[in-house]
């Protein structure tokens, strides 16, 4: 099979039709063997209903129903478990994603031989208070993971098969797919204009919110990426760090001490009543505890099943 397109939906009975008639058109016309893999997460609409009446239409529909809403990368992860396309193309539901741009993603993963084809709204119909910290969490993200991508958040993003198949999307990591599968070792990851329409039936699902929760998921992703198997690299040095600088406070505090005692030169406050002490003793302390941290992590990391998993691309036997 070509192609799979993935669409997680939540409460879009309004343009399911449109969108599932668009998209056959286009397979059609290029002649793509196809699925679109529908995941319902949770709706309360009637989008279960015009799932089913689509599915008598088209043979090429599968669908996924949760008993509640879950979030999108619970919808994309199942989704991909199902998909068994050469090629998965996800693409949110409603209608602000062109089917028009499947041909060229397509080429692009089989003939340029990407791990990853990003869609990049690059011309967008949002208002100012979504577009400004789009960028900054954009830009951020560049910043953190060092991937050339304009829009991270893109919904519209085709993938070799062989990558949904290896990572795990959970929590709301959607948007860092492309971090989670270069930390997994696929590291050709490309970024297409595409177009962004402005959006005809609904509203958005997403508030706010979401950019603040974008920012601790990526820090989440950043330490596990680069500490997940080794939390004492992390956790230790900066351990070590915190209590060598309290150590030389305390010493250098008891140095000037005898150092009077010594010149018989009057000391106006004892060691106990100087800040200096406090900040050397809390430096100490919080040494102390992230070094322990470090170790009892790696700890549950020795324990841990998948402590000597690893990615095997090829294998000569």
């Amino acid at each position: 099979m070509d192609i799979s397109v993935v669409i997680p939906l939540y409460n879009e009975d309004e343009s399911l039709p449109e969108l599932t008639a668009w998209i056959a058109k286009v397979m059609e016309d290029h002649n793509f063997s196809y699925e679109v893999v529908f995941v319902d997460d949770g709706s309360t609409d009637n989008s279960w209903a015009v799932i089913e009446q689509l599915k008598e239409q088209y043979d090429a529909l599968k669908a996924i129903k949760f008993r509640r809403n879950y979030g999108k990368s619970a919808a994309l992860n199942v989704a991909f478990a199902a998909a068994q396309g050469d090629v998965v193309i996800t693409m949110d539901a409603d209608l602000q994603d062109s089917p028009d741009e499947i041909p060229e993603l397509f080429r692009r993963i089989k003939e340029e031989k990407f791990d990853i084809v990003s869609g990049w709204k690059k011309k967008r119909y949002d208002p100012i208070t979504k577009t400004i910290p789009t960028k900054l969490f954009n830009a951020a993200t560049r910043k953190m993971s060092g991937i050339q991508l304009n829009d991270f958040n893109c919904g519209l993003k085709a993938y070799r098969n062989d990558v949904v198949k290896t990572i795990e999307v959970y929590g709301e990591m959607h948007r860092y797919i492309p971090v989670i599968a270069k930390w997994a070792g696929f590291k050709k990851i490309g970024e297409q204009v595409v177009e962004h329409r402005a959006r005809k039936y609904g509203v958005t699902k997403f508030g706010l919110s979401r950019f603040i929760n974008g920012f601790l998921d990526l820090l989440s992703i950043f330490f596990v990426g680069k500490f997940g198997k080794r939390p004492m690299h992390f956790f230790g040095s900066l351990g070590v760090l915190s209590f060598v600088i309290g150590t030389i406070m305390a010493l250098w505090l008891i140095f000037v001490k005898l150092y009077h005692i010594s010149m018989s030169i009057p000391y106006k406050r004892d060691i106990t009543e100087q800040p200096l002490f406090y900040i050397a003793l809390v430096a100490i302390i919080l040494g102390s505890q992230l070094f322990l941290t470090g170790f009892v992590a790696e700890l549950v990391t020795r324990n841990a099943p998948e402590r000597n998993q690893y990615l095997i691309e090829k294998e000569i036997a």
